[in-house]
């Protein structure tokens, strides 16, 4: 974990020295070097002193690199297409993952699939029939649904024009 980097990188963001920190949470300007150096670990209560005087909550300051926030950039974004539906990955984090699904008119995911997951849907546009095992729906804009995604389960475009989703696909321990 580097908690004395990201305490340093803050504090230079926000254009503090050692000293000023040093005099306002009363640690000595040796110590705090050591703690950005990442030669020391402070203790909880050190940590949250720091936190509170740079104004970040403690969790922040806790956080691995790859927990941080996450930005895909629209031009980085990856796209694919699958029985004529165009499916633009937008995000995934820790399992979870995001996707903007334009499908036009009569297209579908294709046979009733399972796999292990959560998925929530939302309807920005069209008009989709969404099944699940034994249920069905039919969702217009605005509508959303969800569903545990072992039982099998697809979802048609049964409008005139393309209809556009966006879906959240929840896996554990995925590799995204």
């Amino acid at each position: 974990m580097e908690i004395g980097s990201k305490i340093r990188d803050i504090r230079k963001r926000k254009k503090i020295t050692i000293a000023q920190m040093s005099e306002q949470i009363g640690l000595s300007k040796g110590f705090i070097s050591n703690i950005e150096n990442d030669n020391t670990s402070p203790s909880l209560n050190t940590l949250q002193t720091i936190a509170v005087y740079l104004d970040v909550p403690l969790p922040y300051l806790l956080l691995e690199k790859k927990q941080h926030m996450k930005v895909v950039r629209k031009s980085e974004r990856v796209y694919t297409t699958f029985n004529d539906i165009k499916i633009e990955h937008l995000t995934s984090q820790s399992g979870l993952r995001m996707m903007h699904v334009e499908l036009p008119p009569g297209a579908s995911t294709g046979e009733a699939i399972a796999h292990e997951g959560e998925e929530s849907h939302i309807v920005l546009k069209g008009t989709v029939l969404a099944e699940q095992g034994e249920d069905s729906v039919i969702a217009h804009a605005g509508d959303s649904f969800s569903w545990n995604a072992c039982v099998p389960h697809f979802v048609k475009n049964i409008g005139e024009d393309d209809a556009v989703l966006l879906i959240a696909v929840y896996k554990e321990d995925s590799q995204l």
